[in-house]
């Protein structure tokens, strides 16, 4: 039997009154390992670099077989940036190549740059248009439910890339659970995580694109964006 655990953390009150996000995580783990995740999740609400969260949210559901469906996980490629700035050059001339139209690629980071402190969830956002879709503010949309099929095998070859860690392991499931589903375009994100820089753009046409600088190291602020095709049922 499989399970998912999540965990949702903040400082100074609860999501939505008054706290500040300090971190999330989830997994799809068999009953062996679901001690060893939960307590590795409090110790990351605790230990994070944003903070020592203070509401700390540990949510448990077995996980039928039934309700999984498998995707592939998008190939890795990298792009070295060494600034800010060069970074997300990159990144706009990688949507552009993927798809999404120069009013969208302005749009979405305008709406990252006005931030002035990380998102929850991500924009959905007109692929064409640059229209934004959802009405949820600094909540965004969240892509939950999700990990990798086999941890040990995902683990090792990350790693045997140099990509080990929580960071672009939790980067890579997501982003291509996003580029598989229906509509989607493109994706556009940074962390919030203040000594954690990279970003990436995410597509289906041409996999998980890592940008080894998207921003300033010691900002907080970070956030994503869903690009999809007009028309899609949100």
């Amino acid at each position: 039997m499989l399970y998912s655990v999540k965990m949702r953390s903040s400082l100074g009150g609860t999501h939505g009154e008054g706290g500040r996000h300090i971190s999330g995580a989830e997994r799809i783990v068999p009953e062996d390992m679901l001690e060893e995740n939960v307590l590795a999740m409090l110790r990351r609400a605790r230990t994070h670099e944003r903070g020592a969260a203070n509401f700390i949210n540990v949510k448990v559901e077995e996980v039928p077989d039934t309700s999984i469906e498998y995707c592939d996980l998008i190939p890795i490629y990298q792009m070295n940036t060494s600034t800010k700035e060069e970074g997300r050059a990159v990144a706009k001339k990688e949507l552009l190549r993927i798809g999404v139209s120069q009013a969208a690629v302005d749009s979405a980071f305008h709406e990252l740059e006005s931030l002035t402190d990380s998102m929850r969830g991500a924009i959905v956002m007109d692929a064409v248009s640059g229209e934004r879709l959802d009405d949820r503010h600094e909540r965004g949309v969240r892509c939950s439910n999700m990990d990798c099929e086999n941890t040990k095998e995902y683990e090792a070859r990350m790693g045997a890339r140099g990509l080990g860690g929580d960071h672009p392991r939790e980067a890579l499931v997501l982003a291509s659970k996003v580029a598989n589903a229906p509509g989607t375009v493109a994706e556009l994100c940074w962390s919030d995580d203040p000594d954690y820089v990279t970003g990436y753009v995410g597509s289906k046409k041409y996999g998980y694109g890592r940008i080894t600088v998207m921003k300033d190291m010691g900002d907080p602020v970070g956030g994503r964006v869903f690009f999809v095709k007009p028309g899609t049922d949100i």
